[in-house]
């Protein structure tokens, strides 16, 4: 059987050679650390400590702040010195904690777990949610909301997305080879919410040592299957891996649910493990940096809430100024103006380049060349949802379908006019979602 993929995307200058080939280093923080209160979808986390109080690393700081929110835990031991509003990757200020590490990481008790087939399901997802676990590819989906859908019972497949399709990005490569168990024990975890269900691990072929390393260790485990997938982006989206490897399609009204399907990122999967058989909340998690203006590109292990800027300083700084910094992919990531930004459960990566390859070009008029629509995943014409979003054409837009796009940059990424195509998309929709919340 040929490798496994979707209808549309791009190719991408990969970037990968810089960071892939060296072992994850732990660093820890030396400076205050800041944890915001919204690190996911749905309600923000309240504070739990007040300024002044002594905390230790593995405490709960902030509470969920609903059933759809998840708690905050620090990744230090030390003193709140302040909770306050802080600048986040997005550009948005957020209300923060900001703790002042005292450089001994004491931790509280955790209480691991010999045998997690003894666990009923109950007990697994309290223990998911205890542990603040979202979705740590970048959406910030409440992971125990996610494993808590309508009807458990119609959960056909629990699909891995081992594809870490962005550009330069190599955290979640790094995880699968010097720790692939936490990733079997994981899918295991959740495979045993879901007795019907089959696993699913979908990797891209331009790992095909991982590959070969997760067949082996699945070899005599009947629930878990290695899908080989196609190296093309966006192959890690999540419409696209359910349709690579279950040929099955959702749109942006349905839930992976609907289609009998669960998708989580290898970064999460290895947090249900270290939830339910450490016994440890989100504190910590692989970090790649990378680019060709930092002096040392690779994977470390962090402390979330850690400053960007204190990552670099402990990879030795730039080797040459950037012209931009990504929080993120180069894809789908954000650009900020510096690096003293904290990171956050779903902070991936970041990208410094010493050149803007998009900045150089100007823009000129759309020749209908049809690229953008070759290119994209969903099917849809990304030249014509962009006039209309450039004109306010709410109603129109909405009729082209473009509340289906998915963000991914593909179109604007192979339009030879150089047009910001997935940007004017991506504004339309955040007025149109915007109108209907009001509503």
């Amino acid at each position: 059987m040929g490798l496994r993929t979707f209808k549309g995307g791009v190719h991408p200058y990969e970037g990968k050679e810089l960071s892939k080939e060296k072992p994850i280093k732990d660093i820890k923080p030396q400076g205050l650390m800041v944890y915001p209160l919204s690190q996911h979808i749905g309600a923000p986390a309240q504070a739990c400590v007040a300024v002044g109080d002594s905390v230790l690393r593995g405490q709960k700081i902030a509470e969920a702040g609903g059933f759809v929110s998840a708690p905050i835990f620090s990744s230090v031991s030390g003193t709140v010195k302040a909770i306050e509003p802080r600048r986040v990757a997005t550009g948005d200020m957020v209300n923060s904690i900001i703790i002042e590490s005292d450089g001994q990481f004491i931790e509280t008790g955790f209480e691991s777990c010999e045998d997690f087939t003894k666990l009923s399901n109950e007990e697994i997802i309290k223990k998911i949610q205890d542990a603040g676990i979202v979705g740590m590819g970048g959406a910030g989906f409440p992971t125990h909301v996610k494993l808590s859908p309508n009807n458990p019972e119609k959960i056909e497949y629990i699909i891995a997305n081992c594809a870490e399709c962005e550009p330069y990005l190599t955290s979640d490569y790094r995880s699968m080879v010097e720790e692939p168990e936490k990733l079997i024990t994981g899918m295991k975890i959740i495979l045993q919410l879901f007795p019907k269900a089959k696993g699913l691990l979908g990797v891209e072929d331009n790992k095909s040592d991982v590959i070969a390393s997760l067949e082996k260790l699945v070899e005599n485990e009947p629930r878990i299957e290695v899908v080989p997938l196609l190296t093309k982006y966006p192959q890690g989206g999540e419409r696209q891996i359910i349709k690579a490897c279950t040929g099955r399609e959702i749109n942006s009204k349905m839930l992976p649910a609907d289609a009998g399907c669960i998708v989580d990122n290898v970064a999460t999967i290895n947090a249900i493990y270290t939830a339910i058989v450490e016994g440890k909340p989100v504190m910590d998690r692989i970090f790649t940096l990378t680019g060709d203006a930092v002096m040392e590109p690779r994977n470390y292990r962090i402390c979330i809430g850690m400053s960007c800027k204190e990552i670099l300083e402990a990879a030795g700084g730039f080797v040459r100024e950037p012209a931009k910094i990504i929080s993120g992919g180069p894809m789908m990531g954000f650009a900020v103006m510096d690096a003293d930004i904290p990171t956050t459960k779903t902070s991936g990566a970041l990208v410094c380049l010493s050149e803007d390859e998009v900045s150089i070009y100007e823009t000129t008029a759309c020749i209908n060349c049809g690229r953008c629509v070759e290119a994209c995943p969903e099917k849809l014409i990304p030249s014509r949802l962009s006039k209309f979003s450039d004109h306010g054409d709410k109603e129109t837009f909405e009729k082209w379908y473009g509340l289906e796009c998915i963000e991914c940059g593909s179109c604007s990424f192979v339009c030879p006019a150089r047009k910001p195509l997935a940007q004017s998309i991506k504004t339309m929709k955040k007025q149109i979602l915007a109108d209907k919340r009001k509503k």
